[in-house]
């Protein structure tokens, strides 16, 4: 499937995702800003109306992350789990280290 680009902020950094519909895998790959973390948001919304009670994303390509993504992904986690879906997070890295997705206070 052909990666689907996040719409761009004047000058910012550009995210894509590629969708695997049969497995509800998205791979992710550029910078995760707000405008992009809603991208996911609704990629992963659209995955569960298909039936998929889990969706893994994976950010091992993601360059950089901003905190109110982040947070978008961690809410959005947070609300899967309270409806009895989990959204799996792999390959999240900070800096060069491997990094949790928790949930902010």
């Amino acid at each position: 499937m052909n990666p689907t680009p996040a719409p761009r902020p004047a000058g910012g950094p550009l995210l894509t995702e590629v969708v695997d519909g049969r497995s509800g895998r998205v791979r992710v790959s550029g910078h995760l800003t707000p405008q992009g973390a809603d991208l996911l948001r609704g990629t992963v919304e659209g995955l569960r109306r298909q039936g998929h009670s889990t969706v893994v994303l994976d950010l091992a390509d993601v360059q950089a992350a901003d905190d109110v993504g982040l947070h978008v992904l961690s809410t959005l986690r947070s609300t899967m789990a309270a409806e009895g879906d989990l959204l799996l997070v792999c390959n999240l890295l900070v800096g060069n280290a491997p990094a949790e997705l928790l949930p902010l206070p």
